[in-house]
């Protein structure tokens, strides 16, 4: 269980699309001070200029070890660490040109989080406890092929999710996982045929989560649509995912 009002926030890629939401309604919702996590320092004082008492610019990139470390030294009064950060290239497993493509999303997705955690936990137990918020997809719950590396590595991120539930709970920092569906940001532009949330709606649904200390929550319509598809018909979900994907352009 946790208190928003009053709480101490990090959100990376807190910038724009869900990270920005989660910024926006943790002001709303009277958190005392929001670190704004982006990989250009420049990127942020927009919302920065909105409430300068309570907004922060820390220069992130989750995917640099010395960045995260000086962030949770910077960070020092934070009980609440918001993983949005995501990388979706949309490029496939075999038939790609870019080989590199999967292991990026990789070091993103998953290897950020897990680094993140690994600073932030020490520092939310020694300030009373909190969350950490795992920003996943529905592509974690179902293979999305379409989607090349980004199903896997969230894939890979909600087990490393339970995971660090269990080893995190004894410092009194809890995880929670939230499955995101369809939201309109840049990242799910291509997405067609779907109703899109917006990044607000992702946002006050997972800290609705956190308050109530839930493990796993999906978000918004579209997750959990596909929750219900999966539990009822796994194997036509699948199906249905494989259809999504083109004729192969390797032979």
């Amino acid at each position: 269980m946790m208190k928003i009002e009053g709480c101490t926030a990090i959100v990376t890629g807190g910038n724009r699309g869900i990270g920005l939401g989660f910024v926006e309604e943790l002001l709303n919702q009277g958190a005392a001070r929001v670190y704004v996590a982006s990989r250009v320092l420049a990127d942020a004082q927009a919302i920065v200029a909105r409430d300068p008492a309570r907004v922060v610019a820390v220069e992130l990139d989750v995917t640099k070890p010395e960045q995260v470390a000086a962030a949770a030294a910077a960070c020092k009064d934070a009980t609440l660490v918001v993983n949005n950060a995501g990388l979706c290239t949309m490029e496939r497993l075999y038939d790609t040109d870019d080989k590199d493509a999967a292991r990026r999303e990789m070091e993103v997705n998953f290897f950020g989080p897990l680094e993140m955690s690994r600073a932030f936990a020490p520092v939310i137990s020694g300030n009373g406890g909190g969350t950490i918020i795992n920003v996943l997809s529905a592509g974690g719950i179902v293979a999305v092929p379409e989607m090349g590396g980004y199903s896997p590595s969230k894939f890979a991120s909600r087990a490393a999710s339970n995971c660090l539930r269990a080893e995190l709970a004894p410092l009194g920092v809890h995880v929670a996982a939230l499955i995101v569906g369809s939201v309109e940001t840049r990242m799910a532009a291509h997405v067609k045929n779907v109703a899109q949330s917006q990044p607000v709606d992702i946002a006050k649904a997972g800290l609705w989560a956190a308050a109530r200390g839930i493990d796993e929550h999906d978000t918004d319509p579209h997750a959990i649509q596909v929750r219900a598809h999966q539990a009822r018909d796994p194997k036509g979900l699948e199906k249905a995912m494989a259809k999504r994907v083109s004729t192969p352009r390797k032979a």
